[in-house]
């Protein structure tokens, strides 16, 4: 962050670079300029006052002189002084801002990763920052708003990476000074995992229930087969199509995480030569083009937990009990995070906590529920 006298030919030289940047005037305290990567030119002034730092957008390059610009910024620091923090157009209020981010860099999300986080940012983010200029949004503020989620921490921990997202989104559209994101550092709450693994008994007992369903619903015990066989989620094994098996291997072109290869075993590959190929859905819906719905397989899921004496494990905890195996075997956290398909690490460490005993049981039954021979 530079510090020099500026003048309208110094700005007019400023050149976008890959992350926005400031050039700070030396005349005036306060007052600079920011440079976006779109190559627009903000005036913006930034105080700090009563322990609180203000940063305002005074306006665009392009249509304010930097007279003009140096006069109003004047004028604004002036107020601050005096504890007045008048608006002005060019503020951006929090939830203008949030559309913006929801609109532009929402496109990498999913589509229901999308639906989730603007259920969180209706439900948690609006009501406490609505109607405030984004950069007056402040760490304490984001810390108090924060602690205040206390009672219902999945939804604090969920909303925080959206808000942060919108933060940083804010720096780069120029509306927030670079690498003030409130959302830094901000430490989730703990929980008490929701983690669960099948014991030796549990998957024997799956088997035998699994077993005994074989020949009225082979699609859906199949299903349940290839979640423990390759660790992969619900929406990942519902939503296969033929021509992403070949080679040994399924090529999920669209997994949460993106584009991954699953190597497959000898048993996971001898469920999927077993199914029936009629289409191009691997589990074609009987009432539509297109896959089934994985409320089908929970449907059965719910009756054969209950008959395998499991009712409290999850579909989810398939991948839970594949991935805890593979950590106990000796895999490294990083090969299982590969397994899983898991951007980040730390996602993978919460398996590694697990009792060597119960899983060296688990990996032992596994190949009762893989349906050898």
């Amino acid at each position: 962050m530079a510090n020099v006298r500026l003048n309208e030919s110094r700005i007019a030289a400023l050149r976008p670079r890959k992350s926005p940047y400031d050039i700070r005037d030396a005349e005036l305290k306060g007052f600079g300029v920011r440079v976006l990567p779109t190559g627009t030119r903000r005036f913006f002034i930034h105080s700090q006052h009563e322990g609180r730092r203000i940063w305002r957008t005074v306006g665009d390059a392009a249509g304010m002189d930097l007279e003009e610009a140096r006069r109003r910024a004047t004028e604004l620091l002036a107020a601050i002084r005096r504890d007045e923090t008048p608006a002005l157009a060019e503020d951006r209020l929090f939830e203008t801002v949030a559309d913006e981010v929801f609109a532009r860099y929402g496109r990498n999300w999913k589509p229901g990763t999308m639906k989730v986080n603007r259920k969180y940012l209706r439900s948690t983010i609006l009501p406490r920052f609505r109607g405030r200029n984004i950069a007056d949004i402040d760490r304490q503020d984001v810390q108090r708003w924060f602690a205040s989620l206390h009672a219902t921490p999945v939804a604090a921990d969920r909303s925080a990476p959206v808000l942060s997202v919108i933060m940083r989104q804010a720096e780069l559209y120029g509306y927030r000074p670079e690498g003030s994101n409130p959302c830094a550092g901000i430490r989730r709450y703990r929980r008490r995992g929701r983690e669960r693994f099948l014991s030796e008994a549990e998957l024997h007992r799956l088997a035998r229930v699994l077993d005994s369903h074989e020949e009225r619903h082979p699609c859906k015990a199949a299903f349940i087969r290839l979640l423990l066989l390759t660790g992969c989620r619900k929406s990942e094994i519902s939503t296969l199509q033929w021509s992403d098996y070949r080679e040994g291997r399924l090529f999920l072109r669209d997994g949460k995480a993106g584009p991954r290869t699953v190597w497959l075993s000898s048993p996971a590959r001898h469920v999927l030569e077993g199914l029936p190929r009629r289409g191009k859905w691997v589990f074609p819906s009987p009432q539509r083009q297109g896959p089934v719905s994985t409320t089908i397989f929970e449907t059965f899921w719910h009756r054969v937990r209950e008959e395998a004496g499991i009712a409290d494990v999850r579909l989810h905890d398939c991948r839970h009990t594949y991935a805890s195996i593979a950590i106990m075997q000796g895999e490294s956290v990083t090969t299982t995070g590969r397994l899983l398909g898991h951007n980040d690490a730390r996602t993978t460490l919460k398996y590694t906590h697990l009792s060597d005993r119960s899983v060296r049981e688990a990996t032992d039954a596994l190949a009762v529920v893989l349906g050898e021979g």
